[in-house]
Order: structure tokens, then sequence, then C-alpha cells
């Protein structure tokens, strides 16, 4: 990974959609308009985390499954989901001392030193792995973090789902989880310290509005300036341009301030995607009206995209890790939504297809050119 990735003209491109009941791959042609489908992979199992990794000469595809009889387990795939492989145990378990089981698996993301993946587990806790994803570590400092006692658990679950490493600085990485918010590591692991100023919790007394720690945040991403911020709250929609040491509302221009994920354009700081939802209590688009809402100033304005496209009477969410870009240019974006859909677009978000339908729910998806 680096902080201006170059983007791909040319070849396939795959996308991962992991559900509550397996995971499909999808591989298009290279105009991105005709796809093909396998799965599901992982029959039965909840798939709430995937990644496609790029770094080595065959790209890697890692899979976050959840099997209710041998629990979460981390597979591997070198040849694009033809075959699999798990590392006994499960790849991903907290030490004895801990008095801890893991039960899912919310992120994998891939470092920037090679064989570094990340991991982002429930209950709240951040594994390291340095051998591609087949085995992984506990930070544990920020496990043994004093906050970690009071951090609750949002209406998913605790869960670290946001791990984002500094595309220069390999000891630096940025963590979120529902509900403590944002913390930081600038040394490796060794120390964390939480990042929300300026990020409200709604859901907390006035005078305590704006806590240290304690936020519902909901999903950040990093842009090709390491120091842009975008972050999804709870109730709140902020950039910050100084890495996560404060944080300022950009929700003015948006039909509502709650949603669940955040994209930012790999190579243009001053775009991002979001997919609003009514409210906490209506977790569907305004009116049901499915619609990717697009800032090209960095938040100072908003515009509505995928109308006429995009479906009407969409009374479902879309979730945190269930909208992505696969980085080519012009820019492809995918989302999926709760009723097993996913759409997709191969120019920035201005037109919009149905590229699979009738999945179980969708609970994250990625993509990449390969």
């Amino acid at each position: 990974m680096t902080a201006h990735p170059s983007a791909s003209t040319s070849g396939r491109t795959i996308v991962l959609a992991g559900t509550r009941k397996g995971m499909w791959i999808g591989l298009s042609d290279e105009a991105r308009q005709d796809w093909s489908w396998t799965g599901p992979h992982f029959a039965m199992e909840e798939v709430y985390s995937c990644m496609v990794d790029t770094r080595g000469e065959t790209p890697r595809l890692l899979a976050g499954a959840s099997s209710m009889w041998l629990g979460p387990q981390v597979r591997r795939s070198d040849d694009l989901g033809e075959t699999w492989q798990e590392t006994p145990g499960g790849g991903i378990a907290f030490p004895e001392d801990t008095g801890a089981a893991v039960s899912r698996v919310w992120q994998l993301q891939p470092g920037v030193e090679d064989g570094v993946v990340w991991a982002g587990t429930e209950p709240g806790a951040v594994f390291r792995s340095t051998d591609g994803g087949e085995t992984f570590a506990l930070e544990r400092a920020l496990w043994d973090h004093s906050h970690r006692q009071e951090w609750n658990e949002g209406f998913g679950g605790q869960a670290f789902h946001t791990l984002l490493p500094h595309p220069s600085d390999p000891q630096s990485l940025l963590a979120a989880i529902s509900t403590g918010g944002v913390y930081r590591t600038s040394d490796g692991g060794a120390s964390w310290a939480p990042a929300n100023q300026g990020v409200k919790a709604e859901f907390m007394p006035g005078d305590r509005h704006y806590p240290e720690f304690g936020q519902c945040v909901h999903k950040v991403a990093r842009t090709s300036d390491p120091d842009r911020l975008y972050l999804q709250n709870h109730g709140g929609v902020y950039r910050s341009d100084n890495g996560g040491d404060s944080w300022d509302d950009i929700a003015d221009g948006l039909p509502s301030e709650f949603g669940f994920p955040v994209v930012a354009h790999p190579r243009d700081p001053d775009t991002v995607y979001l997919f609003p939802l009514h409210d906490a209590t209506g977790r569907w688009p305004e009116e049901g009206k499915a619609l990717v809402w697009r800032s090209r100033d960095a938040g100072e304005s908003w515009e509505p995209l995928g109308g006429g496209q995009l479906p009407d009477g969409f009374f479902v969410a879309v979730m945190r890790d269930a909208m992505c870009h696969d980085g080519r240019d012009p820019l492809g974006l995918y989302l999926g939504g709760r009723n097993g859909s996913v759409f997709a677009t191969a120019d920035e978000g201005d037109t919009w297809q149905e590229i699979v339908r009738d999945l179980p729910d969708v609970m994250v998806v990625r993509a990449a050119a390969i």
C-alpha cells in the first residue's frame, strides 16, 4: 500500500460479497459490465470480513467466517477461491490468560509491510499477522488498555471494525470500535491513545456529549493524503485534516447524519462517498430511496447519485463494510444491501447497475483489480 496508489486501467475486477450465509465471488470483464459469480463459499457461515491482497505475485483472498459449530476462522485462497486453506485452531485466538474467546472477525486489512495483515474482532481486540494472514498475535497493549472495561456494545456487538495503517509509517495505526471510538498508536502498538475530539456521543448525558472516548463510530476512511480522514458516526459525519487529532462536522447538506459506510476516493482526498440512512430507529434510506451521496470538496457540499438507477422501495441498510471501491480509473464503487443485492458503478458513481441479486443479507463487500 502506498500513499498515492496507482490505478489499474485494464484486466479483470474481483468482488467478494460476504453474507450471513456464506460468501460469493464475482469476476468481471474488462469493462466491469458483465459479471460471473461463484458461491456460496463457506455455506451457512457468517462472513463479516474479507479482503483481496494484491501485494504478492498472485492475489490472495482472505475471509473471516464464523461457523456455529466450529467458531470463527480466517480462510485464505491463492487461486481466486477455487480452493481454500485454513490454520488449525482458527488462525485468531486470545491467549489463555485473557479468558476471552473470539466470536467474530469483523475486519481484515492489509498492512504496509509485506506479509502484514491486521484483524479486528469481537470482543473488541486487534490482532496482527506477519505471514499473510495464516496466524495472528494479539495487540496486547490495546487489550490491556485502561478504557477497555468501559467500552460498551453497539447494536451489532462490540468490535474493532476499522483498521487503517499509515501508508508511510509502519509504526502507526488508527483503529475504531463501536462503542469506544477512535484509538491510535504511533509506536507499533506499545501504547494507544483515544482520538475523538469533536465527535459527538449523542446517547450520553448532555454534559458528556463530547467525551474523551465512548463514541459509537461506524466507520473511518483514510484518503491519499494520510492526514485527511472521514468518519461516519452513529450521529454525525466528520472530517479530520490532522490525522485524527481533531474532527469537524461536515453533515450539512446530507439528508441524514446517520449511516454506516464511508468510502474515500483513493487518489482525490476531496472526494468521499456515503450511504445515509433515515436515523437509528429507521435504518433505511430516506423514503426508501437508495442513493449514494458524493462530495468533491471535502464535505463542503453533497450531491445524490443513483437516482432512477438504484432502487426505490429500498427499506434495508447498507452496512459499514458493505460499500467499497476497486481502485481503478475511472473508479468503480460497490454497495451491498441487506436484501441480498450488490450494485456497482464503473464511472465514479454517475451510473449504476445491479450485478447480483437474491443473496443472503450482505455484510461486507470488497473489490480489486487483478
